[in-house]
């Protein structure tokens, strides 16, 4: 499992709120039996914002997505089956959302 990947929610009672998780989880710690993930959910579910850095928006496949950082947990590890892609790509985006949600910067 590598950290940043974007998997697809097969929990069928929070995937249509949550549909995608991306696990935020350091590699080192790949053989506990769960990894620390944020869920993300479609951009018109969400009340307004305005901490656009604690909850950016992020597009899959030409859907409107946002990452809920106030929102991270720890799923079972074998609930991650379906692999979409990798957000590495905006690895700093994500860990900035991480920074407001901790630090307020």
């Amino acid at each position: 499992m590598s950290q940043f990947t974007l998997y697809r929610n097969v929990d069928s009672t929070s995937n249509e709120t949550y549909p995608y998780f991306v696990d935020i989880q350091n590699t080192l710690l790949n053989d506990l039996n769960s990894r620390v993930v944020i869920p993300l959910s479609p951009h018109t579910a969400l009340q307004k914002t305005d901490v656009k850095n604690l909850c950016p928006i992020i597009d899959i496949d030409g859907t409107s997505f946002v990452l809920l950082t106030h929102q991270i947990t720890s799923v079972p590890k074998s609930i991650l089956k379906s692999e979409v892609r990798t957000l590495e790509h905006i690895r700093y985006e994500i860990l900035g959302a991480m920074d407001m949600l901790i630090s307020g910067i």
